[in-house]
């Protein structure tokens, strides 16, 4: 069937912020969407809340909104745009919901617009869980014994029908597993399903009875309008169920099916997808399988693109996104070619040859008082994936990508000492740890059925992994580097050990392991991935590495001759940039470095340049085929980057973009490329030197160049032992912020308010970075903080790109506060100078592209406002695509032109740009995920994605960035106060407005008497701690709209987290700081006031 022509013009809806449970994969199946909708002729609207990801871009749609994703301005979207389609499987759960809120109000009926892709009647069926309970029964396919609830009355009754524990709760409509979980006994049960329906969009919960220890599969699968179905790719879990699929480690293709089990659950997809009635485009289907008879049991289904569609797409290179948006436009399959051969049709099923290992990062260090279990409920804020040629290399690789400290699965540190309970506990128990605590048990004689039977792990896997524990006994242990002959390193290489590990484990450097291979000519070669497993040739360049053994071929005349390995690099002799990615998001790493080395892609390619792209994040942008010219899917280690150099041999490599990845790579690699063999490849970092990185992340070369630009710095000092720490923290004065050097996202940081506090900080964190200091520096109170972006090229010009304000108080991490574009209260003496040292520390560092600099304003006895210095960061930061699209200036682009050589002035930007409307960030964090955590913030970073807003005020900006974090600011209700002593003068200003504005106000006691005392009606509220009804019964009940809550020190932190987590549970908005209540006045005023409007980006930057 041809393409559609009665459709002109396509609605697509984005996922919004990045969330525990849906990231930046939705953005890589966006970005695909409005490619191929646009090469189709299609006009795309796009509408999203996010400012950091490539679908955003003003390029990649016709009409570009960045609006909060909800009904109401969807609405006024399609009111102005006037959608023939809407196409809502490429923005995860939101877009889905979103959806069929628009379909159930009628809305999409009313003015014409045609759900494609997958219609309302084939979401309900595989969304709700009722429906798709029944679907199942009428095909025969067995779902697992459950019953449906919709109230706790009736969750107890289903309880009662299952009758045993544990129960696994899934509620309907929502992502990652939010808001379900495992019970093991009726109390958790009550808990868990209380918190499932408050979850559910419909409030309705699934109640299952427990598979656990059943293996986990998924299958990827599309089907067309002609009915043609094609499974793209099989998933299997390592981790049995129980383990959400998000949080497990998960290996493509299926490792332990036999082939019939295989071709049964091929089967029983393909029915599904018939009778759900997904009619075009890809779908998720997972299935348990017991693994003592067999018996197969369908999970659930999402009739949508998934987070493993990103993970099948790149494991397989069959772009599923991309063919999906053609499907729902009309094509067949067997209309569709095939990308990467450029000859199969899309009809074709992939074939690999190859093994693809996927293993989530966690970042439970940042949610203290939540305990890293794995369960039902996703928690993983990121993943890496590797390709190897067997099981254990592409598992190896796949560690070492995690950037967490390991060199691969152990082998590279001493053996952690535990006890038989220890070790029992920890394989029993589903943790980001377990799979370490299974090579402990191996280490520790327990044998691989034991340990089968404690983790429920296959036993298939735990063989692979007890060979790499021989094979360590047999080849590296006892052994010199220089006794490793050809044929035991080549073994090794072939498991997937690093350098690092032979290195860590002989005794010697990873550089000497690496002369030694080199010596012995054992060195990596490329293979493609090609979606049929060599059986076409491939016409896109993307390779991962593999070691391989020679060939002999014999000769008519007898004689043997040996084939060494070829590489399926094809050798190009065009002027080459290679992009260093930013490895698996992760708290403070996340998806606007992605968006930074894309565009570098971008941009280097339009000045003619061939783009390779290295990266091990499955869930990018940067990681499709066709972002770069060439894709090189391997671990960001020196190691794996070496081994894309010395193939690719570019001109030059960036390292700027990809956060804190590629910059602890920066001096290692230009150590190697200034040694003779580096010099012979020629190839040179570009844009500003790592030297001059390296002296703005150290604190004594970074203090000696504001001593002589004479910038102002808060108090400071550097402490290599406890006692230096006690000692610099008096000279400064308490409090204090502490902080380990050499970290992104504000690990480990802390303020702190005295001697004992600091004694328990440096017990406990102080081993984030051994090889480097703590650094303490005065804690600026009532602070305003600054944020500036700038550009610097080779002629010594800079240009100030963005300067930002933000809205909670210096201490708070950047990352985590609101911010603005313009700024709304600094002074113009403050801003003056802030420019002026931006330029002069821009120049001082030789910056030749970005930097970012961090400033505070606090205001004097007198009332002068008086700027300091914070830090300064020769790189991208995590706002340049925030301030890209509040000014419409492309900073990364720029950025990438000026490393290249180009000035400011040939590019044409010569003045700061002016920001046409005020643009406000909000931080988006994920306190809900991880009960028991408390979501005051604080220095160190926790949040996992960003919103934007833009209006003609601050207010409705602040307004609408609220609405899209889902923290919507009441327009009417009750406001519950309770602040420290020291913000209640301000506080009675914030009060006052609040009762202009028609808000009932409620106190505890203190903060009640202090407004009273100023003439304020005030109703007092008891604490948690001082008897009923209190304060948290008043937010269970109902009966508070906002929260503004202000702790200090321990105490208070303790007892107003309570209510903190009430708020949460009920979905309160909570405000932790005065600043932060400021804003929210301006904000709930725009409301009260104004209607909200909308604007696409291609309107505001004309």
């Amino acid at each position: 069937m041809p393409r559609r022509s009665d459709l002109r013009r396509i609605l697509l809806l984005g996922s919004g912020p990045i969330v525990i449970g849906q990231a930046c994969e939705f953005d890589y199946s966006g970005t695909q969407a409005c490619k191929a909708l646009r090469d189709e002729g299609f006009e795309v609207v796009l509408v999203n809340s996010n400012p950091a990801s490539i679908m955003t871009d003003p390029e990649m749609a016709d009409r570009t909104y960045i609006e909060p994703l909800t009904p109401e301005v969807v609405t006024r979207v399609i009111e102005l745009e006037r959608p023939d389609a809407l196409l809502p499987t490429m923005g995860g759960q939101t877009a889905l919901n979103l959806a069929v809120a628009l379909a159930e109000n009628h809305t999409l009926e009313r003015f014409g617009v045609e759900l494609i892709g997958a219609d309302l009647a084939a979401i309900r069926k595989a969304e709700d869980r009722q429906l798709f309970k029944q679907a199942m029964e009428r095909i025969g396919v067995n779902v697992c014994p459950s019953g449906i609830a919709s109230s706790l009355k009736e969750a107890e009754d289903v309880g009662e029908v299952i009758n045993s524990f544990p129960r696994i709760i899934r509620p309907a409509f929502t992502l990652g597993g939010s808001g379900g979980g495992i019970a093991y006994n009726p109390e958790e049960f009550a808990a868990i399903c209380k918190s499932g329906l408050d979850a559910s969009p419909v409030s309705q919960i699934l109640i299952e009875k427990s598979l656990l220890g059943w293996k986990e599969f998924e299958l990827e699968v599309m089907r067309d309008l002609a009915d043609n179905v094609v499974i793209v790719c099989s998933i299997e879990n390592l981790d049995a169920m129980g383990v959400h699929t998000g949080d497990s480690i998960t290996v493509a293709p299926a490792q332990t099916l036999t082939d019939r089990e295989y071709q049964r659950l091929r089967d029983q997809s393909i029915a599904i997808i018939r009778e759900i009635g997904v009619a075009t485009g890809g779908s998720n289907i997972q299935f348990a399988i017991n693994p003592d008879d067999g018996e197969v049991v369908v999970i659930e289904m999402n009739p949508r693109v998934s987070r493993s569609s990103a993970l099948a797409s790149k494991a397989t290179g069959f772009p599923i996104a991309k063919i999906a948006a053609r499907l729902a436009v009309g094509y067949t399959l067997d209309e569709i070619i095939n990308d990467i051969t450029g000859k199969t049709p899309a009809c074709f099923e992939p074939t690999i040859d190859y093994v693809v290992t996927k293993i989530p990062r966690f970042a439970f260090e940042k949610f203290k008082g939540s305990p890293a279990v794995l369960s039902t409920a996703m928690k993983s804020v990121g993943e890496a994936m590797a390709i190897g040629r067997c099981f254990e290399e592409s598992f190896q690789k796949a560690m070492r990508s995690l950037e967490i400290g390991r060199a691969g699965w152990g082998c590279d540190r001493q053996e952690p000492e535990l006890t038989p309970t220890e070790i029992e506990r920890l394989l029993r128990t589903p943790s980001p740890e377990r799979i370490m605590a299974v090579r402990t048990a191996m280490l520790a004689g327990r044998s691989d059925h034991d340990i089968c039977a404690l983790s429920k792990i296959d036993i298939w896997f735990l063989a692979k992994l007890r060979h790499l524990i021989n094979i360590e006994v047999t080849h590296l242990y006892g052994h010199k580097l220089d006794e490793l002959d050809e044929e035991c390193l080549l073994c090794l290489k072939q498991l997937g050990y690093s350098d690092r590990q032979i290195a860590w484990a002989t005794g010697s450097e990873e550089l000497a392991v690496r002369a030694r291979r080199e010596l012995l000519n054992i060195k990596p070669i490329f293979k493609t991935v090609d979606t049929c497993a060599a059986e076409f040739s491939s016409t896109t360049p993307y390779h991962y590495s593999t070691y391989e053994r020679p060939l002999y071929r014999l000769d008519s005349d007898d004689q043997l001759y040996k084939l060494e390995p070829e590489s399926e690099v094809v050798t190009d002799s065009r002027s080459k940039v290679m992009i260093l990615g930013g490895g698996p998001n992760r708290i403070g790493q996340g998806i606007e470095f992605d968006y930074c080395c894309c565009h570098a892609s971008f941009a280097a390619q339009d000045q003619g340049f061939v783009t390779v792209m290295v990266n091990s994040n499955p869930e990018t942008v940067s990681t499709d085929y066709d972002t770069s010219d060439r894709l090189y899917f391997e671990p960001l280690t020196l190691e794996d980057v070496l081994n894309v150099i010395e193939a690719e041999r570019p001109n030059g490599v960036i390292v700027q973009f990809g956060g804190q990845t590629p910059l602890k790579l920066a001096i290692p690699l230009l150590r190697w490329l200034e040694s003779s063999i580096g010099q012979s490849i020629g190839t040179r970092i570009w844009g500003t030197s790592p030297e001059s990185i390296d002296q703005a992340e150290d604190r004594e070369q970074f203090e000696a160049i504001l001593r002589q630009l004479q910038i102002r710095q808060p108090r400071n000092g550097l402490a290599r032992s406890e006692e230096d720490a006690r000692a610099v923290a008096v000279r400064i004065g308490y409090p204090v912020v502490v902080r380990p050097s050499y970290v992104l996202g504000g690990r480990a940081m802390e303020v702190v308010f005295d001697e004992q506090e600091l004694n328990r900080y440096m017990a406990e964190a102080v081993q984030v970075e051994p090889d480097h200091p703590v650094l303490i520096d005065q804690y600026l109170e009532n602070a305003v903080e600054v944020d500036v972006d700038a550009l610097c090229d080779s002629d010594g010009v800079v240009v100030i790109g963005g300067l930002m304000e933000h809205i909670e108080p210096a201490g708070i991490h950047s990352g985590d506060s609101a911010c603005c574009l313009p700024t709304i209260s600094l002074g113009e003496q403050a801003l003056c100078t802030i420019r002026l040292w931006s330029e002069a520390l821009a120049l001082a560092l030789k910056v030749q592209g970005l930097i970012n600099l961090q400033f505070a304003v606090q205001r004097d006895e007198a009332g002068d406002e008086q700027v300091f210095i914070i830090e300064a960061n020769p790189r991208a930061s995590r706002t340049v695509p925030f301030v890209a699209k509040a000014t419409g200036v492309p900073l990364a682009r720029i950025a990438t032109r000026l490393m290249a050589g180009e000035t400011l002035a040939s590019v044409g930007l010569r003045d700061e740009p002016q920001p046409p409307l005020q643009s406000v960030k909000e931080a988006v964090l994920p306190f809900r995920r991880f009960p028991g955590a408390d979501s005051v913030l604080g220095p160190e970073m926790r949040s996992t994605g960003e919103v934007m807003g833009s209006a003609s005020s601050f207010g409705m900006a602040f307004a609408k960035a609220e609405i899209a974090a889902g923290e919507a600011l009441p327009i009417r209700g009750t406001v519950f106060l309770s602040t420290h002593d020291r913000d209640k003068p301000a506080l009675i200003l914030v009060a006052e407005r609040l009762i202009e504005l028609g808000f009932d106000l409620t106190a505890t006691s203190g903060t009640a008497q202090a407004l009273n005392q100023a003439g304020l009606n005030v109703q007092p509220v008891l604490k948690v701690h001082e008897g009923r009804p209190n304060i948290e019964d008043l937010i269970r009940s109902g009966q508070i709209q906002l929260v503004i809550n202000t702790p200090i020190g321990r105490q208070a932190a303790h007892d107003d987290k309570y209510l903190r987590r009430a708020a949460l549970d009920y979905s309160v908005p909570t405000l932790t700081t005065i600043a932060g209540a400021r804003a929210a006045v301006e904000g709930i005023t725009a409301l009260q006031q104004q209607s909200l409007s909308v604007a696409a980006l291609q309107d505001i930057h004309v």
